[in-house]
């Protein structure tokens, strides 16, 4: 679908809404690594900008991602406070992670019934982190996995003599690096000041015990950070500002969008260039290059893409008989063009 007709369900949406809709998207695609991070700061002050007006009345963020820079919410929660009196955020799908944390940042979650939350604990990522065995990549430490390891000695297994404590965290200090844990509890700590800040943007009356709850049900008692949060568990059990009361033009037009943006994408087809390169025919050159869209902000006056052109070439290595694929980055970084 081209860039026209997208605009044409934004501006239906925006019909529908009586608000001004800016769309921000992010790769689900399998293989295509794609998150919210800080550069999409300065490309949504753009957007801001060509707003009719500041502040307008009510500003409507079209949401899907899996996630991503924890820090990222709150500033562009901040910067949504300074250009609307009002914003919301529009789910068609998935908002894991940074996304659900934007979207507690919001006076109301409008959730398409497909819809899902995710938790908001952190995955912790720097230089020392753990590497995993076959390809040296560092590895993501959740922080409440770190905690429940400490409860499951604890609680499930019952050790509670100082001595064998310490020793349990000895062992755990001998798989990751004293200083990584030490950023997982900074983080843990970053992630619900963060989420304190956000629900007081639009909570300002409510006390701090409910804050606190809304943040440590969000954070900690789902358990583990994959779990989905469906609209109605996210309204009667997490008790947030979620509208259920959709009205079946309004569903139709966010579930119309999204699947625009899913074939943009393409998120129905795993990236896979080594079985690209494997069906190609014999003799010819075994190299594809391939180009892939990664996040997506949009509106109704301007389209931005962030997207990276790569190059896969299927290699010999004579010395012990085998094939490895060698991949370059040919290009990378956002474009930006008027909407027609």
């Amino acid at each position: 679908m081209s860039v026209a007709e997208r605009k044409a369900l934004i501006k239906r949406i925006e019909e529908i809404r009586g608000a001004s809709v800016i769309c921000f998207v992010t790769s689900l695609r399998q293989n295509v690594p794609s998150q919210i991070a800080d550069d999409a700061v300065r490309v949504f002050f753009d957007h801001l900008l060509l707003l009719p007006s500041r502040p307008v009345e009510k500003l409507d963020i079209f949401l899907c991602s899996n996630g991503g820079s924890g820090t990222v919410p709150w500033r562009l929660v901040s910067l949504f406070r300074e250009f609307a009196k009002s914003f919301s955020v529009l789910i068609p799908y998935r908002a894991y992670s940074a996304a659900s944390l934007l979207a507690l940042g919001a006076d109301e979650i409008v959730m398409h019934p497909f819809a899902e939350l995710g938790p908001i604990d952190p995955t912790v990522s720097n230089e020392f982190n753990p590497t995993e065995d076959n390809t040296g990549r560092r590895l993501g430490i959740s922080v409440e996995d770190v905690k429940a390891y400490v409860n499951f000695i604890k609680s499930t297994v019952g050790i509670t003599h100082e001595d064998e404590l310490v020793r349990t965290i000895e062992i755990l200090a001998q798989k990751v690096h004293p200083l990584a844990l030490g950023n997982v509890e900074r983080f843990l700590s970053q992630s619900r000041l963060i989420a304190r800040k956000i629900l007081r943007t639009h909570m300002k009356d409510v006390d701090d015990h409910t804050i606190d709850e809304i943040v440590e049900n969000m954070a900690s008692k789902l358990y583990f950070h994959g779990h989905p949060i469906n609209r109605q568990e996210a309204k009667n059990e997490l008790r947030l500002k979620v509208n259920l009361d959709l009205s079946p033009e309004l569903e139709a037009a966010i579930w119309d969008l999204y699947k625009e943006y899913e074939e943009e994408f393409q998120n129905l087809d795993i990236f896979n260039p080594a079985g690209d390169l494997a069906a190609m025919p014999s003799g010819t050159p075994l190299l594809q290059e391939y180009e892939l869209v990664h996040a997506m902000v949009e509106s109704s006056r301007l389209s931005s893409r962030h997207t990276t052109r790569r190059r896969y070439m299927l290699m010999q290595i004579p010395q012990v008989g085998q094939q490895a694929i060698r991949e370059e980055v040919l290009s990378q970084g956002w474009s930006h063009s008027p909407v027609p």
